[in-house]
């Protein structure tokens, strides 16, 4: 086993990850209409933080309201969109609710949303987080380790994503139906139609079915479902309604206002990957990635893997010292025994070059000694500087030091145009004209076929549903 790397790479990211960010210059919390307590740290290194002043005032507005109307207020403390694709929202044991911009795209009106705040705030005012006490890491850079690396590498690289990333909680079926219901009765007492939470579930079934991507961490990852909890929300909803005495809202065409411009899917401006080489539009430099292997970006770090879990190549950032300085903290953080450095030159970049092997405790054994070697590169550009750090075992380390040679003298300034000026898609609401189906509305505002059933479900309908003249819908594009 090389279990040391795991308290060596944890020093090593809290020293380093507060001086800068790889992925993105995110937005500070402090720059947002955030009410109640600040974010988490650690969920914005790991999710990024979405700088959208009109969907986070929204999001503070209601769940604020729906806060002060649950059975513990004071348990709810704050409200949070995240900058993530992924199509999640989850409440943390400190009284936290985040969504995702992924999930925000697929509400299709505000009692839908309003139905999945309900869940997630029951969650907290039910203190399941304080009743559950196994955490499943579920965060992207958890699911990249865990699925990718063998134990052997998985054991010494899982708190790359537990510091710079999130242990969310997994619950269990009566959990998630308690949530359930305290979601219908908070939506429904803030005014909004609860069924539409079921309709919602529909939709998110739809997408996993369509991706195929098991493993991806999203909402139903995260809650699991059962096969009657559509039914049983539908029920609960409709005895929320009968006791409303009144019609309860849906709000559509005031929802997908709010949507006009957000980001979709995984925006190329926090980095990309394209033909194994990882781009960074925004921070202008670019570096190969070794052939075959598996990669995970995220606003922290970005790591690359091999795929039988023999090794890893992770991208730090090291803040903005002297590469001396930053050798020194860097081979006393990974706990190195006989670390030698030396300075190099990177494609005009300085850059200092650090071999060690670390030393610590064999878990299997118990008996100290070496259990990883790494060759790690810091490379300055400007006044920051980027740690690539490569790991593997003793015993492999001469099959792949090579391939962490390539991928540190890859890396290079950025300059190509086409790399450089690559945008995100964004979510366009669009009006229909009388007699159109969503299918030819698609076609009259130049979305593909192939796209056509994505659009849907992000829509959610169905390509023959015919829609009245002036029905607001959603597309994607540049």
């Amino acid at each position: 086993m090389l279990p040391t790397l795991a308290s060596a790479l944890s020093a090593a990211l809290l020293a380093l990850l507060p001086a800068a960010e790889v992925v993105k210059p995110a937005a500070t919390a402090a720059a947002l209409p955030v009410q109640g307590a600040e974010p988490d740290p650690q969920v914005i290194a790991q999710f990024g933080l979405l700088n959208n002043a009109k969907l986070q005032s929204y999001i503070d507005q209601k769940g604020m309201q729906m806060g002060r109307i649950s059975d513990r207020p004071a348990d709810v403390k704050g409200f949070t969109v995240v900058d993530s694709p992924i199509i999640n929202a989850f409440a943390t044991p400190d009284g936290h609710v985040y969504f995702t911009r992924g999930i925000l795209a697929y509400f299709n009106n505000e009692a839908q949303f309003s139905g999945v705040l309900g869940h997630e705030i029951g969650h907290i005012t039910a203190r399941h987080s304080q009743k559950q006490q196994t955490r499943s890491a579920v965060t992207t850079g958890a699911i990249l380790l865990g699925s990718i690396l063998s134990k052997r590498v998985a054991s010494i690289a899982e708190p790359l994503s537990q510091v710079a990333g999130l242990g969310l909680l997994k619950y269990g079926r009566d959990a998630e139906n308690e949530s359930d219901q305290l979601g219908v009765k908070y939506s429904s007492k803030i005014g909004y139609d609860p069924a539409s939470m079921a309709d919602f579930f529909l939709t998110l079934q739809r997408t996993e079915q369509q991706s195929g991507a098991a493993g991806v961490p999203s909402f139903l990852s995260t809650h699991p479902n059962s096969a009657d909890r559509y039914q049983n929300v539908k029920k609960l909803a409709v005895q929320a309604e009968q006791q409303a005495g009144k019609q309860l809202a849906v709000n559509r065409d005031q929802y997908l206002r709010l949507l006009e411009g957000l980001a979709y899917g995984d925006n190329p401006r926090e980095g990309f990957v394209e033909n194994s080489v990882f781009y960074h539009p925004d921070l202008k430099f670019q570096f190969p990635i070794p052939s075959g292997w598996q990669s995970q970006n995220s606003p922290s770090q970005f790591q690359m893997a091999e795929p039988n879990g023999k090794a890893i190549i992770v991208l730090l950032p090291a803040g903005n010292k002297s590469l001396d300085e930053t050798a020194q903290a860097l081979a006393q953080q990974l706990n190195l025994q006989n670390a030698q450095a030396s300075k190099t030159t990177i494609n005009s970049f300085p850059a200092v070059a650090i071999q060690g092997d670390q030393v610590g405790q064999d878990q299997q054994t118990g008996q100290q000694g070496i259990t990883a070697r790494t060759l790690s590169y810091l490379i300055q550009d400007g006044q920051t500087i980027y740690a690539l750090v490569g790991l593997t075992s003793p015993a492999a380390f001469n099959t792949y030091a090579p391939q962490f040679q390539r991928t540190a003298q890859g890396f290079q300034r950025l300059t190509a145009a086409d790399k450089l000026n690559r945008q995100p898609e964004r979510v366009r609401i669009k009006t229909a004209k009388g007699g159109q189906t969503l299918a030819t509305a698609l076609a009259a505002n130049g979305v593909p076929s192939k796209r056509y059933e994505e659009m849907a479900i992000l829509n959610g309908m169905k390509t023959t549903d015919k829609l009245t003249a002036g029905q607001l819908f959603k597309v994607v594009g540049k």
